[in-house]
């Protein structure tokens, strides 16, 4: 027998422990079912999150950035905490630079008059004041921001009563954040903080 003839022989009885060992095998198991993943709760993109910013602007600063419904507390350089807002519909967004001219707690609140005129039957009745608490416009704090010469701006960052009006162009100039932000603002920056609203 040559050498080919004598492989050919032998192939069948070197193929067959493999073959019958895989004929041996019992079939696979099913795959079992995949527990579903529990869904992770949804990331409120509002919540205060500290992040990188330019590094040009002051340590204590507030850089708000209008159409992107978030405002910055500068805490170090190049780096802030950012705070969803609500700010002003159409052509009622108020843009500039100003200073933190004056804090206050459960502020009271005061419609202007160009608002009580756009909307009487909504402001008219509040053009003599409100006072501070749970159902002011304003809710729990706000910064009342100033020009450089000293004068009020009518614009407030301030509370809210509606929480689901943050992210959105809502208000009428001023700044809206969720009560627990707002208040966690307020204790951080004193009266005269520069604020740089785009």
């Amino acid at each position: 027998m040559n050498r080919r003839q004598m492989l050919m022989a032998t192939l069948p009885l070197l193929a067959a422990p493999t073959l019958v060992l895989a004929q041996d095998k019992k079939p696979p198991a099913a795959p079992a079912a995949k527990p579903k993943a529990k869904a992770e709760p949804r990331r409120d993109p509002y919540a205060p999150t500290e992040v990188a910013i330019r590094p040009d602007f002051e340590v204590g600063s507030i850089v708000v950035v209008s159409k992107d419904f978030f405002l910055y507390h500068v805490i170090a350089p190049g780096r802030a905490i950012r705070y969803g807002v609500a700010v002003g519909k159409d052509e009622l967004v108020w843009k500039g630079r100003a200073a933190v001219g004056r804090k206050s707690e459960w502020p009271s609140w005061k419609p202007t008059p160009a608002m009580v005129k756009r909307k009487p039957a909504q402001y008219g009745k509040w053009a003599d004041g409100m006072p501070g608490g749970p159902t002011n416009p304003l809710g729990a704090r706000a910064l009342y921001l100033y020009d450089a010469k000293g004068n009020d701006t009518s614009i407030r960052i301030h509370g809210t009563t509606e929480p689901n009006s943050i992210g959105r162009a809502v208000s009428n100039g001023c700044l809206r954040m969720r009560n627990e932000a707002v208040m966690d603002l307020y204790e951080q920056v004193p009266v005269g903080t520069p604020v740089y609203v785009y």
